[in-house]
């Protein structure tokens, strides 16, 4: 039996960028875009109506922007889409505060179509995180300011810590699970306690802060 269709919300405060992003998505028979917003608070409104399975994000809107909105989408639904966020530059901290804030992934607006409709997918489908090299850059420089590592970090036991490692490379937990040789479902149990002892809502919160923590190089 097929899959429904991944429900699709845009939101830009640009009216061309939305119009051309609905025009790559729609032209795909598996990728339905079910509302627009052009700022923030009506980002939040149209998710909570259309319970969408993805959000693509622009972080900066007038009023409320990506960051604030993605923060309330992800807090205030009991099942929330995954939040891609979408801007012009790589290396925006808005990006990086718009990942500390548990959305999925980063796409730039450059990307070409195969790349969008690709990462859509890919969220959408798994528990996938999208990290660019320059998010974990700006994790890095975060490490380098805050030099002595969280308590969080020494009360890890080493399965945990391996998982996380391989959460950050963007591994699912059937991935996972398949490099440490495992079952899912231990796999499943480890992220829970990582997300518990490192006191983050979901895995992009958890490999944001070990990035920040200087535990991806070993710290």
């Amino acid at each position: 039996m097929s899959r429904p269709p991944i429900r699709i919300v845009l939101a830009d405060d640009e009216r061309m960028v939305r119009t051309a992003l609905r025009a790559i998505l729609s032209a795909e028979p598996d990728l339905e875009v079910v509302g627009e917003a052009a700022t923030g608070a009506e980002a939040v409104s149209v998710v909570r109506e259309t319970l969408p399975d993805v959000v693509l994000m622009d972080v900066r809107m007038p009023g409320t922007d990506g960051i604030r909105a993605t923060e309330r989408i992800l807090a205030t639904l009991d099942r929330p889409p995954r939040v891609v966020v979408v801007t012009t530059f790589e290396n925006d901290a808005h990006v990086y505060d718009a990942l500390r804030a548990g959305a999925a992934g980063f796409l730039l607006k450059r990307a070409d179509a195969d790349t969008l409709v690709r990462a859509v997918r890919l969220v959408a489908h798994s528990d996938t995180l999208l990290f660019p090299s320059a998010v974990r850059a700006l994790a890095a420089e975060h490490a380098r300011a805050h030099p002595a590592p969280p308590p969080w970090v020494a009360r890890l036991t080493g399965r945990e810590g391996e998982v996380l490692r391989l959460m950050a490379t963007g591994l699912t937990n059937a991935e996972i699970a398949g490099r440490m040789g495992v079952g899912p479902a231990t796999v499943k149990t480890h992220v829970a306690s990582v997300l518990a002892k490192t006191g983050s809502r979901d895995r992009t919160q958890a490999v944001v802060r070990a990035h920040e923590a200087g535990f991806m190089n070993g710290g």
